[in-house]
C-alpha cells in the first residue's frame, strides 16, 4: 500500500466520484479509479459504495477516510514546522471565499500576494455555498456575518453592512415601505441559503426577524442585485455588492432607519491550522489591504 493510493481515496470520497477526484488532482479518472480499487485489493476490503450516480465511503472505508485524514493533516503539519525555520512559505493554501466577495476584492490582491511568496500554490475556490472546512479539506475560508460553528477560529477583515433597496422604477409602481412590516406587500428578493429565509432589522431598539416570502431565492448576490435594479422587487443584500448602483441611481435605499448595524467579512480556519505560516500570512495581507480598499 502506498501513501498515495491512501491520498487518492480521500480525495475520491471528499468529491464523491473518480471523476471529480480526477479533474481536482489534475489526473484521468482511470488512474484514480484503478489506484483506489488496487487500495481495496491490497486491504482485503470494500472502501467505495458504486452508484451511477456518486460513491459513497463503507463503514470500513470512513474509518480509513478518518484515519487518513488525520494522517494528511499530520504530514502537513510536520512540513509546516520544518518550513518554519525559513522565511519562505511553501505548499498550498486552500481558499473558500464568496463568489462576489472573490471578484471584487482577491482578483485584485492576489498577484502581490502570489509575488510576495512565490513558493506558495493558492488553491482559490469561489462558491458562494458554506464549505465544510475540515470535511473538505480547506485550510481557511471568507464569510459574512455571524460564525455560526464554535470550533473554527474567526478573525475580522473588513466591516460589512446589508441595504434594503430596490429600482427607482419599482419604487415608483409600488410605492416606498416605511417600517419592515411593510414588506409584506412587497416583491422580496432574496439572498442567501436558508428554505425559510429570515431578514433581520432593528425596530425600536430591538432586534426584529422578518421571514419573507419570494419569487426569487438566489445564492448569489449578483443575481439578487441585477433582479432588483431590473424593478422586479426589493432586495437585501452586502453594502459593497450594490454600493455602484446606488452611486448612480440604478438602486435606492429603503428602510434605512431599521438597517442593522455593521457586521465583518471574516477569515476563518479549523484550530489545527492556528499555527499555519500561510494561513496567517494570507489572513495579515489581506487586513491591511482591505483596510485601505484593496
Amino acid at each position: 500500500m502506498q501513501f498515495e493510493d491512501l491520498r487518492l481515496f480521500v480525495a475520491t470520497v471528499q468529491a464523491g466520484s473518480f471523476t471529480a477526484a480526477a479533474d481536482k488532482l489534475g489526473l484521468s479518472k482511470q488512474y484514480v479509479s484503478r489506484r483506489t480499487m488496487a487500495l481495496e485489493e491490497a486491504l482485503g476490503v470494500r472502501l467505495l459504495n458504486r452508484t451511477t450516480r456518486r460513491l459513497s465511503a463503507t463503514d470500513l472505508g470512513q474509518t480509513l477516510y478518518e484515519r487518513a485524514v488525520k494522517i494528511q493533516e499530520d504530514l502537513d503539519d510536520a512540513c509546516e514546522l520544518v518550513c518554519s525555520q525559513s522565511q519562505v512559505l511553501r505548499g498550498t493554501l486552500r481558499v473558500a471565499a464568496p463568489m462576489t466577495f472573490g471578484t471584487m476584492y482577491l482578483g485584485p490582491v492576489l498577484p502581490l500576494f502570489m509575488q510576495q511568496h512565490p513558493g506558495l500554490q493558492i488553491d482559490l475556490d469561489l462558491n458562494d455555498r458554506r464549505v465544510d472546512l475540515v470535511a473538505e479539506g480547506y485550510d481557511m475560508a471568507l464569510r459574512g456575518g455571524a460564525m455560526e460553528d464554535s470550533s473554527l477560529i474567526a478573525r475580522p477583515l473588513m466591516p460589512v453592512g446589508l441595504i434594503a433597496c430596490a429600482s427607482p422604477d419599482y419604487l415608483a409602481r409600488h410605492g416606498t415601505p416605511a417600517t419592515p412590516q411593510d414588506l409584506a406587500h412587497h416583491a422580496c428578493l432574496v439572498f442567501g441559503h436558508d428554505r425559510h429565509p429570515v431578514w433581520n432589522f432593528i425596530v425600536d431598539g430591538k432586534p426584529f426577524a422578518l421571514p419573507v416570502q419570494s419569487q426569487l431565492r438566489a445564492n448569489n448576490a449578483e443575481v439578487v442585485r441585477d433582479a432588483a435594479i431590473a424593478g422586479a422587487g426589493i432586495g437585501y443584500l452586502p453594502n459593497f455588492t450594490v454600493q455602484p448602483a446606488l452611486a448612480d441611481g440604478r438602486l435606492a435605499p429603503v428602510l434605512q432607519p431599521y438597517h442593522r448595524p455593521d457586521s465583518a467579512v471574516y477569515a476563518i480556519y479549523p484550530q489545527h491550522r492556528q499555527a499555519s505560516r500561510p494561513v496567517q500570512a494570507f489572513i495579515e495581507f489581506l487586513r491591511a489591504h482591505l483596510a485601505r480598499g484593496g
